[in-house]
Parts: C-alpha cells; sequence; structure tokens
C-alpha cells in the first residue's frame, strides 16, 4: 500500500501487480484504464525479468531493417544506435532509406489504404486493444530494457513512457473513437435520418517521430491509424530500438502491412519526399521548431501539387515555469521544481525551465533544493541510484555545455549547484541550478532541452508583475505552474497567464501529463495544441461525412412564397 501511495504522488497512477482488465471481443462497453505500474523493487519478480531483457539487448547489435509493406529491406547506408551513457557501446544497426524507398513506403501505404480504411472502426480497435496488451504485458520489459539502453531512461522513467503511456494512447484511442462515433446530428422526425461517419482521410500521413519518449514514436503513426489512415513513419536515429520494439508489437496485434511502414532516413530526404508527394493528407511531427517550420514551408510550397489540404500537427516544446506565491508550502517547490527540472535530464517537452519565486521563500527553498542536489547522484541508468543518466547524443551535449559556458561568464547569472559535464564516455551533464538578476536574459527565453533551471527572485509583493513577466518573456506557451494556498491570488494568476501554458498544474509539478487525464499541447511556437491523449484528438485524423437519409416522396416544384 505505502509503494501504491508513493507512485499516486508521482502521476495519478496505481503501483499494482499487471492484470489484464478486459479483452474485449465487443467494444461495445469498453472503457479505457490507465496502465498500472510496477514499483522494480529490490527482490522483486519485475526487477528480475527486467534485468534478463537489459542483459539480452546489452550484449547484441540489434539489426534493424526498413518495414515497407511488410518486406524487410536493408540497404548500404548503415548507421548505428549507441547508449548516450557509453558512446561506444553499439546497441542497433539501422539502415536508412533512399528518396526512392520513402516513395515506395508511400505507394504501399496507399495500397493497403482503401481495404484498412473499410474496416469497421472495432476491427481496427482489436488490433491497437491487443498492441496495448502486449504492451502491458510480453513485450513489456523489451520495451523499458531498449529505452533505458537507447535513449538513457532510468527505470521509472522508462516504465511511466515506454510501458504505461503507450499503453494508455492505444486504449484511450479506442475509447475516444467510440465516444466520437457516438456523436451524431438531429434527426428531426421518423421521416429523416442524418448521421456522420467518421472516415479516414484520402492520402497518406507522415508521422516524424522524437527520441525523448517511446510512447510518443509508437503513437504518432498510430493515431492517424485508428480513424483509417495509412502512416509513413520516419522513428528518431536515436530511439530506433525502442521504436523498432514498438512496430513488433504492432505486427504481432496484427497490424495489417502497410498499413504503418517503418522508414529510417535522413531528415531531409525524408521531408523533402513526402512534401512533394501529391497524396499526402497530413504531417504528425514532434520535434524542433526549426524542422516544423521548414515542413510547413514546404507544404505551402507545394499546394498547388495536393489532392487535399494537408494537416499539419506539430509539438514543439517549451519554456515551462513555476511561478511561487508566498504562502506556498516550500517544500512543494523544492521538490515539485527539482523533479519538473531534472528528470530524465530536462529532455522533456514540459521540463521546467524557469523558476519565480518571492524573496521571503528564496532561502529556504534554495537550502532545500540544495539538500536535494547533494543526495542525487547521475550515471547509467543500469545503475539504480541514479536520478538522472546521460543526454541523448553529443550535439545536444555541446547545446546545453555552451549555455553553461553562458551561465558561467554572464554577469546576470550565478551557478549555485552544478554546472559541470563530461562527454568522455558518455554524455553526461549535472543538473545545474543558476539563479539570474535578469530576467530577460536569454537563459530564461530560449529552449534548452537539458538539465539547466534558471531561478528568478522577485520582492513578494510584484507578484502580478512577474507573472505578466512570465508570460511576456518566451516564444513557448506550452505547460506551466503555480503554487499557492491562496485562492484568490491563484484565481488572478490565472488570468494573467491564461495564454501562457497549454497545460497548467496548480501546486504541482509542470511535468507529467497522464493519457486521458491531462490532454497535453500547448500553443504560440509550442505547437499547434491538439491534445494528444484527450479526447478531440482524433478529429484531426478523421474526414466526417454526413449523410441524410429521407423516407419522404417528393410531389412538386413550387414553394409557397412563389404563390402571389
Amino acid at each position: 500500500m505505502l509503494a501504491m501511495k508513493k507512485c499516486v504522488l508521482y502521476c495519478s497512477r496505481s503501483s499494482v501487480s499487471m492484470t489484464r482488465v478486459m479483452s474485449s471481443s465487443s467494444l461495445s462497453d469498453f472503457k479505457a484504464w490507465n496502465e498500472p505500474m510496477f514499483d522494480y523493487g529490490p527482490g522483486s519478480e519485475e526487477r528480475a525479468k527486467l534485468e534478463a531483457a537489459i542483459k539480452q539487448y546489452d550484449g547484441q547489435v540489434t539489426d534493424i531493417p526498413i518495414v515497407i509493406g511488410g518486406e524487410e529491406i536493408r540497404t548500404s547506408d548503415v548507421r548505428y544506435q549507441v547508449a548516450p551513457f557509453d558512446h561506444q557501446k553499439k546497441i542497433a544497426k539501422y539502415h536508412y532509406a533512399s528518396a526512392d524507398l520513402v516513395q515506395k513506403a508511400i505507394d504501399s501505404s496507399l495500397k493497403a489504404r482503401k481495404e484498412w480504411e473499410r474496416k469497421s472502426f472495432d476491427k481496427r480497435a482489436q488490433v491497437f486493444l491487443k498492441a496495448a496488451d502486449l504492451v502491458g504485458g510480453t513485450y513489456r520489459m523489451d520495451l523499458l530494457a531498449t529505452t533505458m539502453l537507447g535513449q538513457a531512461k532510468t527505470i521509472f522513467q522508462a516504465e511511466i513512457d515506454a510501458a504505461a503511456e503507450l499503453a494508455d494512447f492505444y486504449r484511450f484511442n479506442v475509447h475516444f473513437g467510440l465516444e466520437l462515433q457516438k456523436v451524431q446530428p438531429v434527426s428531426p422526425s421518423s421521416e429523416i435520418t442524418n448521421k456522420l461517419n467518421f472516415r479516414g482521410m484520402e492520402g497518406f500521413w507522415a508521422a516524424i517521430s522524437p527520441f525523448n519518449f517511446t510512447a510518443i514514436g509508437g503513437h504518432l503513426p498510430v493515431g492517424p491509424a485508428i480513424v483509417g489512415n495509412v502512416s509513413v513513419w520516419k522513428p528518431s536515429d536515436t530511439a530506433m530500438l525502442s521504436n523498432w520494439t514498438v512496430f513488433r508489437v504492432l505486427r504481432e496485434a496484427g497490424l495489417p502491412p502497410g498499413v504503418i511502414n517503418f522508414v529510417p532516413a535522413d531528415g531531409p530526404v525524408f521531408g523533402d519526399t513526402v512534401t512533394s508527394s501529391p497524396d499526402l493528407c497530413g504531417i504528425n511531427f514532434t520535434g524542433s521548431v526549426r524542422t516544423f517550420r521548414h515542413l510547413w514551408k514546404q507544404v505551402g510550397q507545394n499546394i498547388d501539387n495536393y489532392k487535399t489540404y494537408p494537416r499539419l500537427i506539430g509539438e514543439c516544446g517549451g519554456k515551462n515555469y513555476h511561478l511561487i506565491h508566498s504562502s506556498a508550502d516550500a517544500e512543494t517547490v523544492a521538490v515539485a521544481t527539482y523533479k519538473a527540472a531534472f528528470e530524465f535530464g530536462g529532455q522533456k517537452c514540459s521540463a521546467c525551465s524557469r523558476l519565480y519565486i518571492p524573496q521571503s521563500m528564496w532561502p529556504k527553498v534554495k537550502q532545500l533544493m540544495l539538500d536535494i542536489h547533494k543526495d542525487v547522484t547521475y550515471g547509467s541508468p543500469l545503475d539504480y541510484k541514479n536520478f538522472l543518466s546521460a543526454v541523448i547524443d553529443e550535439k545536444s551535449f555541446d547545446r546545453i555545455k555552451g549555455w553553461l559556458d553562458h551561465a558561467k561568464s554572464s554577469p546576470n547569472l550565478t551557478v549555485i549547484a552544478g554546472g559541470d559535464c563530461d562527454k568522455k564516455k558518455g554524455y553526461f551533464v549535472q543538473p545545474t541550478i543558476v539563479e539570474t538578476t535578469d530576467p530577460k536574459d536569454p537563459i530564461m527565453q530560449e529552449e534548452i532541452f537539458g538539465p539547466i533551471l534558471t531561478v528568478y527572485v522577485y520582492p513578494d509583493d510584484k507578484i502580478m508583475d512577474v507573472a505578466r513577466l512570465v508570460d511576456s518573456t518566451t516564444v513557448y506557451s506550452l505547460t506551466g505552474s503555480i503554487f499557492s494556498k491562496d485562492r484568490q491570488v491563484t484565481e488572478q494568476l490565472l488570468e494573467v497567464l491564461r495564454d501562457a501554458a497549454g497545460n497548467v498544474y496548480l501546486n504541482d509539478k509542470c511535468t507529467g501529463s497522464v493519457v486521458g487525464q491531462q490532454p497535453f499541447g500547448g500553443t504560440r511556437l509550442s505547437g499547434t495544441n491538439d491534445k494528444a491523449g484527450g479526447p478531440h484528438y482524433l478529429l484531426k485524423f478523421a474526414s466526417p461525412q454526413a449523410m441524410k437519409e429521407s423516407k419522404v416522396e417528393q410531389r412538386g416544384w413550387r414553394y409557397p412564397s412563389m404563390d402571389v
């Protein structure tokens, strides 16, 4: 019971032994649930199983093909995925697709589209419900092991991502799809029947997924597919092993060949090919602002060539805040902020990067955070005591190091914890806390995507001014948290910050949204705010068809208004 309560505090989930709640042959009464999680405590059965899976993948270089229409293809353009915490260790060998192979994948998806789109929703749903059960059962340890090795996630971070969130996406997609079909237009009498059919779109979706969440990789091509679409999936180079494991799950669950094609490729080659295809009907993207803007421009330049107007979904990161009122609980602020800033090395779109705190509270909260910092260790995710591990690759490391150098050289900034980094063996960056006297310093405005938290201390009576500062400092609007026990102040802050975040938390950290509980997405340059994990997300992939059936025989053509 203690373990269960601990996990509920972390993520609003139960930590209980896994039982398959249902295997549904009829979906009429289906209701989704959030996947329960294991604790992986010392001596537990789940830890032993996970260690066996890690040993299996850690001792081999997995060969990962391109998969188009069920055909496994290997090319001469071979790349390797390495473990970020030990970059001399190769864990996967994969093959880049040429532009011709990307086009072949498009053609394969279009060939599979008609049969897949015309299947009933229930039949498509059964595939993804089975996939959810495989994620939570047979493949659970494979998904965790490949995520830990390939993306340097600790056990807990891998569990909430590669097991729980991925299973949640698949089940809640089914749940929301069923609910969507219940929303039907009014039929005013027994003589007229009106109906909405939720079709897949004509053409194919391009799914371009990031490294930081295995669940996002496994969801971006599946979101369109549940509605009847086909997808060409470009997985991230630095999440290749875990994403390949997801694809294996989908194949075993019965996904027909060609509905989702697995196509590792160079980014520009993939982007140029899909955006130049007249059959592109949408892009489902998570990644950088720069890349999403480039794709959007390419779509705009090719708009005259498309058979339909492509829909663009983008989730592009954030510069997320914790805003503290003097009435807040100091320990809650310290614990929540440290976790939000440094779990998974700050490589979450929702990670806390800005802390605004009143002068009266800062000495206590600062000491509490420094106390946590003394106890936190970082290193290999295979050493279970570590709170965080390496950042994903050398490019990321070098970018973060640039910010550390800025923090050490700027007269406005003081490093009060951490600040060191080393890439000799792995891409390791210490969790770093920086204090600033300038709330508009670039470190408070630009996304870092690494373990750096910057603190601005403000006079207690200036909180509303600071709230306006929070709102206007950055181009992003993804997540934010307000910590306050004064409800009147909270309501005032919510009004000032109404546009500053797509996901707002009160007295909780700004990370950890749960599918079905906190639909996720932001505005401004954070993205198109389509709220994955919520009831409206699937509408983005649907092409509704309204149908009217009349049972009245038509007599006469004149309207009464024509009489004189």
